[in-house]
């Protein structure tokens, strides 16, 4: 992590947002460039042989391998720090190295993690299948009832994971409560706030420790590359996870850093006309009598409405819904139907794009998940996920309804 102060550079904390997403953490070489420089560069070199003992003593602070330390990715991590209102951020491969690295960094056997029922599919994997291989117990409770995490708990616990909101029911969780539960069992709070993103949503404003995204997702936005962060104090990052990162290598890439730094500067904007595009979409699927079930945390139809109003600015980018009743099969079938109908909207599994994109989670991000565990999640045959992009809103209208017609 660059220490580093430069014109628009990490004395940036005293900026306001817009600002710190166009000029946070620049840090600008000898040639003086307008543009952030990719440092794509695997190691670095040294004058003199004393100088590299030092700095693998970490008596000097200066970038010795990519691994775990380049300009670029410096440059990333801190603008993300100055978003979210962090003291410190670490880059990382992927969205899922992120999530995986914010665990494991901390845990050990014996550990216990208490998580919220509604999560990604591998989200829920690592959780589930990956942390009790190494001897951490995971328990499972439904995120919207405070009752079972009080429950949970009431049993000293290691760290608490969840997403809100949720993918893909945008289940709202009532953050104040679950963190205040969570310190007072010992737990850091890990929140994975990759659909709220740190335009709509700051959890540690709300008592979250730690804060993962995926940079694939709205950060990049343009679908181009992969990446993904963690946040959290200065200790957390410096003493816990630096030494996991440095010595298991989840690296994020200068060249995917640099395409993330330059998603940054746009993605405001992106992310709010695209949030207004799907409270419209929303509306629109609501009224739509081929459509059983809307689900959209800025609807007053939400069950948590409320509170999503309270811990976000705008219901986010995500809409999800049913279509009429169907289950089983003939959910399957008529939800293919629907997005085989669509001209614009893309079928991708991915989300946070600036064009449209639709998927069936029953059969892709949440495929692997238990049948009966799906269902409890909410997560039935009929329904489908869309990420709104920022095409005009009435192309996409007339291309769900051509959607709907062709069910």
């Amino acid at each position: 992590m660059a220490k580093k102060t430069q014109k628009g550079g990490t004395k940036g904390k005293t900026r306001r947002p817009r600002t710190n997403l166009i000029r946070g953490g620049v840090q600008r070489s000898n040639f003086q460039e307008t543009s952030e420089a990719l440092f794509l560069t695997s190691g670095y070199v040294y004058d003199r042989a004393e100088d590299a003992e030092a700095a693998f003593k970490q008596e000097i602070d200066r970038f010795m391998y990519s691994r775990f330390g380049n300009p670029t990715v410096a440059m990333f991590q801190d603008r993300m720090a100055l978003i979210e209102g962090a003291e410190a951020c670490w880059g990382t491969a992927t969205g899922m190295a992120a999530v995986t690295a914010a665990l494991l960094c901390q845990l050990k056997t014996g550990d216990r993690v208490v998580a919220a029922r509604a999560l990604f599919g591998s989200c829920q994997y690592v959780v589930t299948e990956i942390l009790p291989r190494f001897g951490i117990e995971s328990v499972i409770v439904d995120g919207d009832d405070l009752d079972q995490w009080k429950h949970a708990l009431a049993t000293p616990t290691q760290a608490v994971f969840l997403e809100t909101p949720s993918n893909p029911t945008l289940e709202i969780i009532d953050l104040p409560a679950v963190c205040e539960m969570a310190h007072k069992s010992g737990a850091k709070v890990i929140v994975d706030n990759v659909f709220a993103t740190p335009i709509l949503q700051k959890p540690m404003e709300l008592g979250a420790d730690i804060v993962t995204y995926s940079g694939t997702k709205h950060i990049d936005g343009q679908g181009r590359c992969m990446g993904g962060a963690v946040l959290g104090d200065a200790e957390f990052c410096e003493e816990i996870l630096k030494p996991f990162i440095r010595n298991t290598g989840p690296a994020l890439s200068p060249f995917n850093a640099w395409v993330l730094l330059k998603g940054l500067e746009t993605l405001e904007l992106r992310v709010e006309k695209q949030s207004e595009n799907a409270l419209e979409i929303a509306r629109f699927l609501e009224a739509q009598p081929g459509v059983s079930r809307v689900l959209y945390p800025g609807l007053k139809s939400h069950p948590q409405f409320d509170l999503a109003a309270c811990q976000m600015t705008s219901g986010g980018t995500m809409v999800s819904f049913e279509l009429g009743e169907a289950q089983g099969d003939d959910g399957k079938a008529t939800a293919f139907k629907f997005e085989n109908a669509l001209e614009i909207i893309d079928i991708s599994n991915n989300l946070g794009d600036t064009k449209s994109l639709i998927t069936h989670p029953p059969t892709t991000t949440h495929q692997r998940v238990e049948a009966d565990e799906r269902a409890r999640m909410g997560i039935r045959d009929n329904l489908l996920r869309i990420s709104v992009g920022l095409e005009d809103i009435d192309d996409l209208k007339e291309d769900l309804s051509r959607g709907l017609d062709g069910v």
